[in-house]
Formats: C-alpha cells, structure tokens, sequence
C-alpha cells in the first residue's frame, strides 16, 4: 500500500506512521530522514542538499523530488511505503503521479486548539532532556525531572504563539493539497485527537486493513 500522511505538527503523525509500519511492513519515508541520509552518504544530491541547508535555504522542490524519486526506487519501497512531509505543494503531488501512483492520502484531522494543547503542555529537562507533559505525562514533582532532579522548561518552539505561526503555515501550505486530493477521490480523514490506539482502530477501520 502506497501512503502519503497529512497533519499539522503535533498531530502525532511520528507515532502513528511507527504503528503503521508495523501493521502494513512498508518504510516510514520521511524527507528529514531521506536528506539526512543523503548528507550521511555524500551521494551528489546529498552534498548539494548539505550545500543548500548550511546556506541557510530551503531545500528547492526539484531537489527534493529528485531524493524522493530515488528513494522510492530502492528495493524496501517497492510493495509500498508511507510519505511523510511530501508532498507539500501541488506542484510536488504533480511530480509524484510521474513517477509512483499513491493508493490512499490520509489527513490526520485535529482542531488547532487540541494541537496548540498538546504540544504548549511540553516539558523539557534541561539537564537530560527528559520529555514530560503537564496533562498526559506529569513528573512526580511539578517542574522536576523524575529522573535526574534537572528544571523543566517549555521549548521556543512549545510556545502557543510560536505554535500559533506554525500551524498558520502548515495550513497555508497544506490546504489546497487536501483540496486536490479529495477531488482525486484519494483523501480519507482519520480523527488524530483520540489515544493513540484510538487513532489506529480509525486509520484500520477507513483504511480497511
């Protein structure tokens, strides 16, 4: 099965493409990690990424399709596969069709309030880097890590403001890539705001698998 995964950052997308991979045996393909092995394996694509992200740009849509197309060409992609953080124009849906023909899109569907919930709720240790939530996951002693005693701090990045501008952006670029696929008759919603396990039942309930 030939995946693409849409949702806003803190849809849980990480979590629920690793129960995917599971469940269906396919690669979790994300761009981070398809540049990142690029620039490991200094393959030319690689250095020219490693030249353009040291410059401080955007990686350009003809590279990035150029290091999608040749990872799904590799022997692990070939009964299927789940993208994530690709397409993110229409332009680059338009490339995919030449090259790979997807079998469903799934849009992680959650409210930007639950997002701005979760990820604002986020606490760090500055000393280990410990991972807490405020609701889901709180430390024995508020603003203390369980686990070396370090401060616990909420990111730049966890602020609702900073969180605010992301989604902004995430839904100004991702929007008209809903719209294209859902007139394709590709697109199925799936509620990200349950648990996890919730979420999965979903995803298998509208996926049929």
């Amino acid at each position: 099965m030939k995946l693409v995964f849409l949702g806003p950052p803190g849809a849980g997308k990480g979590t629920l493409a690793a129960k995917a991979v599971e469940l269906l045996q396919i690669p979790h393909i994300s761009t981070g990690a398809i540049f990142r092995t690029a620039i490991a394996n200094k393959t030319p694509l690689g250095l020219k990424v490693k030249e353009i992200i040291d410059a401080g740009r955007l990686v350009d849509d003809e590279t990035t399709i150029a290091l999608v197309r040749e990872r799904l060409a590799e022997p692990d992609a070939q009964k299927g596969y789940i993208l994530d953080g690709f397409p993110r124009t229409i332009a680059q849906a338009e490339a995919l069709e030449g090259f790979s023909k997807i079998d469903r899109v799934v849009n992680f569907d959650i409210p930007d309030a639950a997002v701005i919930e979760r990820l604002s709720g986020r606490r760090v240790c500055k000393n280990c880097g410990a991972n807490y939530h405020i609701l889901f996951s709180k430390p024995k002693k508020d603003g203390i890590c369980d686990l070396c005693g370090g401060e616990l701090y909420t990111r730049d990045d966890d602020k609702p403001e900073a969180i605010q501008k992301r989604l902004e952006v995430y839904r100004a670029q991702t929007a008209p890539l809903i719209d294209y696929y859902r007139k394709k008759g590709l697109l199925v919603d799936v509620d990200a705001r349950p648990a996890v396990d919730q979420v999965i039942i979903n995803f298998r309930q509208v996926l049929k698998v």
